[in-house]
């Protein structure tokens, strides 16, 4: 399974960017989709999950009502789009996947996208 992560960028406060990830090698029958983030000097955290069979997503409380998770079967891909991005957005974000059941918890996720970085600034 190989994840491509791509879309990153630097963007003022308040503006929008597009994350995709684009996958090879999975069974997208199963198995839920993930970003996470990592910013400087700080842990991976969780950002946003959907599940490939009914689309259910999830979302940290700290970028609900901003960010949206989607994606496209036909293409094997998913999205994150960012909106009224904050300073505190900025992280390098990762897509990762997983076979079974969401997970908020990033050593649940078996495959990894090398990552693309976000930089909102004030």
């Amino acid at each position: 399974v190989q994840l491509q992560a791509s879309g990153g960028g630097l963007v003022q406060t308040g503006g929008s960017l597009r994350l995709s990830c684009a996958t090879s090698g999975r069974t997208f029958s199963s198995g839920p989709m993930g970003w996470f983030r990592q910013a400087a000097g700080k842990e991976r955290e969780f950002v946003s999950a959907i599940s490939w069979n009914l689309g259910s997503t999830y979302y940290a409380e700290s970028v609900k009502g901003r960010f949206t998770i989607s994606r496209d079967n036909a293409k094997n891909t998913v999205f994150l789009q960012m909106n009224s991005l904050k300073a505190e957005d900025t992280a390098v974000y990762y897509c990762a996947s997983r076979m079974y059941g969401i997970s908020y918890v990033d050593k649940a996720y078996m495959y990894w996208g090398q990552g693309t970085l976000v930089t909102v600034s004030s």
